[in-house]
C-alpha cells in the first residue's frame, strides 16, 4: 500500500483594494488584508483565506507566523482532525482548515458537501451593506442598492434614528438588518432599537460592547438581536442565552469549517437563529461560508462585492444572490 504522500505548506499576506471605503463604528478601510494558506500533495493543491481582525488581537503578520509554524507537523502529517487541538479558533485556524477541506475535495474528486454529508448549496439572497456616514451619504447608498432584496446598515454613531430613516426613505422595498458593532450603550440603546422597529429592521447585530451587553437580558427586545463580537467559538454560545436571539457564525471566529459546522449544532439546541456573515474578503474565503449560509436565517456574504476587484474564479453574485463555488476556486 502506498504511504500517503506529505503534504507542504506554502502562506502570502495579500492586499486587496476596497471599492471606496468600508467605514463602521469602529473606523474605515481602504483595503482587505488576507493570509492565504496553500496546502499541496504534488499533484493537488487546497486553499483557504483568513482575515486577521485587531479587534480580537490578531495581527497580518503574526497569523501569517502561526500558519507557517505549522509546516514541519503538517509535513510529517498533521491532518485537519489534529489541527483542531493544534491550534485555537481564529483566523490562523480557519485558513489552515479550509485548506485542508478543499485539499480533500481535488483529491477525492468529490466537493466538500458531499464530505461533509450535506445537500448539494443553493444560491442565497446576501445582505449588501451600507457603510456608516452622514445621514444624507447613506440615503445616497442605499438609494443605489435600493433594488436588491436585503441590506445590511452600518451604524454605532450618534444620530442613528436618522441614519436609519434616510435608507429606509431611500429604500422602502427592501428588507433591513442593522449593525451597530458595538457603538452603542445603555443609555441609547431602547431608543435605538425602538427607532429600529419603527423603520422595519428586522434584526439589529452586536448593539452593544461586547463586555456590557448584559443589559440586554433586562430590556424587552421589540425586534430579534444578534450577537457578533460576542460570540466567537463553540464555548461562547451558552452565556448568551437569554441575551441574544441569533449569533453570527463567522469562519475566521470559529477557526474554520469544521467549526462552524459543529457550532451550528450547538446554536440551534440552544435555541438561536443563526446569521452567516464574513469580513471583507476575496471570494476564496467566503465560498466555505455558503455552506453554513444554507442553515442561516440571515446571510451576509457580501464582502468580496465591497472589493475593487476580486480574485480569478471568484464567487457569482447575480443581483441579490451568491452563488456557490466552482471547483476551481474552493472546495
Amino acid at each position: 500500500m502506498n504511504s500517503p504522500l506529505p503534504i507542504s505548506l506554502a502562506v502570502r499576506i495579500e492586499h486587496w483594494p476596497i471599492a471606496g471605503s468600508f467605514t463602521i463604528s469602529r473606523g474605515a478601510k481602504t483595503q482587505a488584508a488576507v493570509v492565504v494558506a496553500e496546502l499541496s500533495d504534488g499533484h493537488h493543491r487546497g486553499r483557504g483565506e483568513c482575515v486577521p481582525y485587531a479587534r480580537y488581537g490578531e495581527t497580518v503578520d503574526g497569523v501569517a507566523e502561526t500558519i507557517t509554524a505549522l509546516a514541519d507537523e503538517i509535513a510529517r502529517g498533521l491532518d485537519r482532525s489534529a489541527l483542531q487541538k493544534a491550534m485555537r479558533p481564529g483566523a490562523a485556524r480557519n485558513a489552515l482548515d479550509c485548506a485542508f477541506w478543499d485539499l480533500s475535495a481535488k483529491r477525492a474528486g468529490k466537493p466538500v458537501h458531499e464530505l461533509v454529508g450535506l445537500p448539494p448549496p443553493k444560491p442565497l439572497v446576501t445582505a449588501y451593506t451600507i457603510s456608516l456616514a452622514e445621514p444624507d451619504v447613506m440615503a445616497q447608498q442605499a438609494a443605489k442598492a435600493a433594488g436588491r432584496t436585503l441590506l445590511k446598515v452600518k451604524l454605532g454613531s450618534a444620530d442613528d434614528r436618522a441614519r436609519i430613516m434616510a435608507v429606509r426613505q431611500a429604500a422602502p422595498q427592501a428588507e433591513l438588518i442593522v449593525d451597530a458593532n458595538e457603538g452603542w450603550t445603555a443609555d441609547n440603546l431602547a431608543g435605538n432599537l425602538a427607532a429600529c422597529a419603527q423603520a422595519g429592521v428586522t434584526l439589529v447585530e452586536q448593539p452593544l460592547p461586547a463586555d456590557a451587553d448584559d443589559v440586554l437580558a433586562h430590556i424587552a427586545r421589540p425586534l430579534p438581536v444578534c450577537a457578533d463580537e460576542s460570540v466567537h467559538a463553540r464555548t461562547s454560545l451558552p452565556g448568551l442565552v437569554g441575551k441574544y436571539d441569533a449569533v453570527n457564525i463567522k469562519l475566521d471566529k470559529t477557526g474554520g469549517l469544521t467549526g462552524a459546522l459543529a457550532m451550528v449544532k450547538d446554536a440551534e439546541r440552544l435555541g438561536f437563529a443563526l446569521m452567516a456573515g464574513s469580513m471583507v474578503a476575496t471570494s476564496l474565503a467566503i465560498a466555505p461560508a455558503i455552506l453554513i449560509g444554507q442553515r442561516a436565517r440571515v446571510v451576509d456574504l457580501d464582502g468580496a462585492l465591497l472589493l475593487a476587484r476580486d480574485r480569478p474564479d471568484g464567487l457569482r453574485y447575480e443581483e441579490s444572490l451568491v452563488h456557490p463555488a466552482t471547483p476551481a476556486l474552493w472546495g
